[in-house]
C-alpha cells in the first residue's frame, strides 16, 4: 500500500502557506500525510501570518475573563452525548432564580471579568419574553458586562416553540442586550453524525441559518466543533467548510474557531457513540491534528481557540505552537462538560503563566478580540475598586 504522493503533499502545504483556500481532499491529504511537528509547524505559520507580532516582535496569545452562566438545565432536545440536562419534572431539574444570578454575576464583576457566557437547554415553557427581560434585568444592573449566548439550537427552539421566524426572535433579544452569539450546538454541521448524536436538535441548515440572520442584524459570534464520536475526518473537514462558506457568505460573523473533544463520561450514549471509535476518547495527538488542521483550512477565521477545558493546560499550551492563538476562558463557573466528568480548574495567574512559559504574551480580550488592560489587584488577587463597582450596579 503506497502513501501519499510526496508532491500533492507539497503543493497542498505551499498553498496553505499562501494563504490559499484548500480543497476539502487537499485538506483531508495534509490531516492524514503529514506527521504531527510538520502539520504543526504550517499551521503556526499561517498563525502568525493571521497574528502576527508586534512591533517589538512579542507574539501575543489572548484569553477572556468570563462566567458560563446557564439559567436552566431543562431541556427536551434528549442529545445522547450531554450529560448536564435534564427533563422537565426531574428532582435536579432547575431554573435559576434573578437572585441567585444577580449573585454569579456580583462575583464575575468583583473578579474582573466582563463577560457573561449563557446558554441552557430547551426549556418546553422558557419563551423570548423570558430571556429578554432577564437580559434587560442585566444590562441595567450591569451595562459593562457583555452578555454572549443563546447558541443557534436554542434560537431555533424558541422560534419553533412561538411559531416566529428566527430573525423576529433575534431582533427582540438583540433589543432587549443580547451582544453576540455562542457557537453552541454545532457539535458536527453534518446531518449523518445529528441524527445519530441530537436527532431532536437543529438541523445544519437550521444551525447556519441564525448565524446569517445575526449577520444580517449586524452581530458577531463564534463557531465551533465537537468531534470524536462518530463522525469521519471527512465529516470534520465538510463541518468546517459550511463555517468557511458562511464566514465568506457573511463577510466576517465568525471571530474565532474553537474545536473541541466529545467527552462520553456520564452521558447516556457514551459507550453507543464511542463504539463506533472502537470504544476510545480521542486522543491528544487527533486533538493537535484537528486543531493545526482547523488553521489552515479556516484563514478567513480570524481567531483559533486551544482548550483547557477538555484537554488540560498542558495540552493547550502545546497547541499554542499548532495554529492556536487564544488560550479561551478564565471561566468563573463551568457546568456542561464538567458534568460528563472533565474537570481542567485554573486560574487567571495559572492562564498567564502557560502563555509565557510557552514563550508567548498573555493579553487579555474581549469578545471582539479587542484588547482589554488588565486591572490593577489587591494582595488577595481582586481587581481593585471591584466591589465598590457592584455595589454601586446594585444600587442603581
Amino acid at each position: 500500500m503506497t502513501g501519499p504522493d510526496p508532491k500533492q503533499l507539497r503543493d497542498a502545504a505551499q498553498k496553505a502557506s499562501a494563504g490559499g483556500q484548500l480543497t476539502p481532499d487537499e485538506a483531508l491529504l495534509l490531516y492524514r500525510g503529514l506527521d504531527q511537528p510538520s502539520l504543526g509547524l504550517l499551521a503556526n505559520d499561517v498563525r502568525l501570518r493571521l497574528n502576527p507580532p508586534d512591533r517589538d516582535g512579542k507574539v501575543k496569545v489572548t484569553y477572556i475573563v468570563d462566567r458560563n452562566l446557564n439559567p436552566t438545565n431543562v431541556c427536551v432536545t434528549d442529545c445522547g452525548f450531554c450529560a448536564f440536562y435534564r427533563r422537565p419534572g426531574d428532582p435536579e431539574a432547575y431554573v435559576l432564580s434573578r437572585e441567585v444570578i444577580y449573585q454569579k454575576v456580583d462575583e464575575l464583576v468583583q473578579k474582573g471579568g466582563i463577560q457573561l457566557l449563557l446558554q441552557g437547554g430547551h426549556h418546553p415553557y422558557l419563551k423570548t419574553d423570558w430571556f429578554a427581560e432577564l437580559f434587560r434585568d442585566l444590562k441595567s444592573r450591569y451595562p459593562q458586562v457583555w452578555i454572549h449566548g443563546m447558541s443557534p439550537p436554542e434560537i431555533t427552539h424558541l422560534s419553533k416553540l412561538e411559531k416566529r421566524p428566527v430573525r423576529d426572535i433575534l431582533q427582540d433579544l438583540k433589543a432587549a442586550g443580547l451582544d453576540s452569539i455562542p457557537g453552541g450546538g454545532a457539535e458536527i454541521l453534518v446531518e449523518r453524525v445529528r441524527a445519530i448524536i441530537a436527532p431532536k436538535k437543529a438541523t445544519t441548515d437550521q444551525w447556519l441559518e441564525v448565524f446569517r440572520q445575526w449577520a444580517a442584524l449586524g452581530g458577531k459570534g463564534s463557531a465551533t466543533m465537537m468531534f470524536g464520536h462518530v463522525e469521519t475526518d471527512a465529516e470534520r473537514i465538510e463541518h468546517m467548510t459550511r463555517i468557511r462558506d458562511l464566514q465568506t457568505e457573511t463577510g466576517g460573523v465568525f471571530t474565532a474557531f474553537i474545536p473541541w473533544t466529545f467527552q462520553p463520561d456520564h452521558t447516556p450514549m457514551g459507550t453507543q457513540l464511542l463504539a463506533a471509535r472502537g470504544g476510545r476518547k480521542a486522543t491528544v495527538a487527533e486533538y493537535l491534528r484537528t486543531l493545526s488542521l482547523a488553521r489552515l483550512y479556516l484563514q478567513n477565521v480570524p481567531h483559533l481557540q486551544s482548550s483547557f477545558v477538555t484537554q488540560g493546560l498542558k495540552t493547550c499550551q502545546v497547541g499554542l505552537a499548532m495554529g492556536a492563538d487564544d488560550f479561551g476562558s478564565a471561566m468563573l463557573e463551568e457546568n456542561v462538560v464538567s458534568s460528563a466528568g472533565c474537570t481542567h480548574p485554573t486560574s487567571i495567574p495559572e492562564i498567564e503563566r502557560h502563555i509565557k512559559d510557552a514563550g508567548y504574551v498573555p493579553q487579555r480580550r474581549n469578545m471582539m478580540y479587542e484588547p482589554v488592560a488588565t486591572p490593577a489587584t489587591d494582595k488577595f488577587g481582586n481587581p481593585v475598586g471591584a466591589v465598590k463597582a457592584v455595589v454601586s450596579a446594585v444600587q442603581a
